[in-house]
């Protein structure tokens, strides 16, 4: 199977990309949204994530990968439908991506970050991944 991308959002004075970066591996948990959990529940080890900092930032800041796949959230109530999955720190992006920035690129404009903005936890697409990537490598990006 192909590898997939996804972007995953954390307040960075809740969960921050340094704090992943210090604890060398992360468990990504409190998500409680059912396509936000049904995203997790796809996530295989060694697939990417976009590191993005919500509501603080608003911003893509590195890379992570997927080390473990879906399992129960232990911060959730017994028998709940929520998971967590395993994520470890790839490298921080050379100049981060700014909101605004996905936004004002038209071949961003269908990305789940623009049409479900609510969603913390959502797909990227090959092309949209190696757009920000190339976004990246400019401080405008």
């Amino acid at each position: 199977m192909a590898k997939q991308y996804w972007l995953m959002k954390s307040e960075p004075d809740a969960y921050a990309w340094e704090t992943l970066v210090k604890d060398g591996k992360g468990m990504w948990d409190g998500v409680r949204n059912h396509s936000a959990k049904l995203n997790m529940k796809a996530m295989k080890v060694g697939d990417e994530a976009l590191f993005y900092h919500s509501n603080i930032g608003k911003e893509c800041v590195g890379i992570m990968e997927i080390v473990e796949e879906a399992t129960p959230d232990p911060t959730a109530d017994d028998g709940s439908p929520w998971v967590i999955v395993r994520v470890a720190p790839v490298r921080p992006l050379a100049y981060p991506v700014t909101l605004a920035a996905i936004k004002a690129d038209p071949k961003l404009a269908d990305m789940d970050l623009i049409r479900l903005s609510r969603l913390s936890v959502g797909r990227v697409t090959p092309a949209e991944w190696k757009h920000i990537l190339k976004k990246s490598e400019k401080p405008e990006g």
